[in-house]
């Protein structure tokens, strides 16, 4: 699980009472008391951490069951999709959050601001649950665009505003940081064990009425603590100017267009019409977006030379992040379908439902963090940054290498529900070795006139690589369980020795543009 910072406030002062006080996101808010009321955190992260918490909760709750949902056949409350449809929609569904989040991520910053963002994409996602919850294929499909819109508006907002609550050197952002991950995996935890619970009890609608109640608790949290932020997300930091109001039509407009050239040539490319069109048209804008973005940032007059040295070093990491999530991101499809048909569902002799096993991958990293956190402190945050990406992208492909290995050890069988877990940990060990520096990566190699975007680059390797899953479970329809880990493990794991033997070049690139821009001139 992954989050994101934003800019920070001022430093805490201190109360004459000797109760701590901030002005969190900036000079201009409202003292707020207990600066170190929560674990020793500004008391707003309390109401961050609940917020995203419960969010969480609902979107995982969601996708534990959302391929079931609509693969399963008519008698048992599904939309009775092929299982390839299924699979692919509901990588396209991530396809479709994450570069939404682009938008959410710009509308925040030039239209409404963080805080109001988080507001209106919460009570968006919370219509779309409840849309969920009511029978019909009407109902369903506009649940699932509302969660895909609201998310897009709430999930890059309510990160920024934890950074709000810190000033830039406050060392315990860090730590406030590590809190609010926990929150995130808390709610994923719980999420897939209570709404499979809630689906064996009352159905799938049942199970979306759960994760509706889940955004329900995320926005009284959220509304009750808002006066605890101050004024952390609610300023928009760079608001649109009458001056520009021609240039954003236009821009809009060429955007647009584009996105209608692109649904044209899915639509002539596509020969079954209907979803495919659609899957294939998001599929295509997810490879699109990225490309353009950084063909953008590299020749931007804005971008010094240095800079631009720093946006071709970034291009490998982006590649080999875009390839670990579309490994990573393949719990909601094909991994959920192997723990339905092909895993035998008992744990020390304990039935689970299916949804138990997106449950591993947090509970590993609440396990997991503290060890790894500590392992960078002790190595001085070596080997460098692409040594640890190509580590990451080779842990996700040995996963399904391993999967596949055991998919061929038990043929026709049920794999024991031991194997799954296995994958998953493995997972969180290559998550644990590049989701944390990626970030940090992606906002230190980023142009400064790019910086405010650099979130949006990140998303956009999520998103890429659920585009190649979509295509992926569609190209290799009929394939053995065996032969599609197989080979997506084995292809990935090429690309995972080749970024190992750039990261050498990636290292000095950097340090050649950080030396030039250090230079001293004339």
């Amino acid at each position: 699980m992954t989050g994101s910072s934003g800019a920070s406030g001022p430093d805490a002062g201190d109360a004459p009472n000797g109760r701590a006080e901030s002005r969190p996101g900036g000079g201009d808010g409202p003292r707020v008391p207990g600066d170190r009321a929560f674990f020793g955190q500004p008391i707003g992260l309390m109401t961050l951490f609940t917020t995203e918490l419960w969010e969480r909760f609902s979107y995982y709750g969601m996708r534990a069951i959302l391929l079931y949902y609509l693969t399963d056949t008519l008698a048992n409350g599904g939309l009775a999709l092929p299982q390839t449809t299924g699979l692919a929609l509901v990588s396209i569904y991530g396809t479709s959050v994450y570069l939404l989040s682009v938008v959410g991520g710009w509308a925040a910053d030039r239209l409404v601001g963080a805080r109001r963002s988080t507001l209106y994409g919460g009570i968006v996602i919370a219509s779309g649950h409840v849309s969920l919850s009511v029978p019909g294929v009407g109902f369903s499909a506009v649940g699932i665009c509302l969660v895909a819109i609201g998310t897009g508006l709430l999930k890059p907002n309510v990160s920024s505003m934890v950074g709000e609550l810190y000033a830039r050197d406050d060392p315990r952002r860090d730590s406030g940081f590590s809190i609010f991950y926990m929150g995130i995996n808390i709610g994923s935890l719980v999420a897939p064990i209570l709404v499979g619970v809630a689906r064996d009890w009352g159905g799938y609608h049942a199970g979306f009425a759960v994760a509706a109640v889940g955004m329900a608790v995320a926005l009284v949290f959220f509304v009750a603590g808002r006066r605890y932020l101050g004024a952390a997300g609610s300023a928009v930091a760079n608001p649109i100017r009458p001056e520009e109001h021609r240039t954003l039509v236009r821009n809009g407009l060429v955007i647009l267009a584009a996105i209608l050239v692109v649904l044209g040539v899915a639509a002539l490319t596509t020969s079954t019409g209907g979803l495919d069109v659609f899957i294939n048209t998001m599929s295509y804008l997810a490879f699109l977006a990225p490309i353009t973005y950084l063909t953008v940032m590299y020749r931007s007059p804005r971008v010094t030379v240095a800079e631009r040295g720093r946006v071709l070093a970034y291009v490998p990491l982006f590649v080999g992040a875009m390839l670990f999530w579309m490994i990573f991101e393949q719990a909601a499809t094909t991994l959920s379908a192997f723990a339905q048909d092909r895993t035998d569902r008992h744990v020390l002799g304990i039935g689970v439902s299916p949804e138990f096993f997106q449950s591993v991958n947090p509970a590993s990293i609440i396990v997991l963090a503290p060890l790894f956190a500590w392992i960078w402190a002790r190595t001085h945050d070596r080997p460098p940054t692409a040594y640890k990406f190509a580590m990451g992208l080779a842990l996700g492909a040995l996963s399904f290498v391993f999967l596949a290995a055991a998919s061929a050890v038990v043929g026709d069988g049920l794999a024991p529900a031991w194997v799954l877990i296995v994958v998953y940990v493995i997972q969180t060990l290559g998550e644990l070795c590049l989701s944390p520096v990626g970030l940090a990566a992606t906002t230190l190699l980023a142009p400064k006139a790019f910086r405010s975007q650099a979130l949006a680059v990140w998303f956009l390797a999520e998103s890429a690589g659920q585009a190649i899953t979509a295509q992926l479970v569609k190209a290799t329809e009929g394939a053995s369980d065996t032969a599609y880990f197989g080979w997506i493990g084995a292809v990935t794991l090429v690309v995972a020795l080749a970024l190992w033997a750039v990261a050498p070049w990636v290292t000095r690139q950097i340090r050649r543009s950080d030396a030039l821009e250090h230079a001293p001139i004339g």
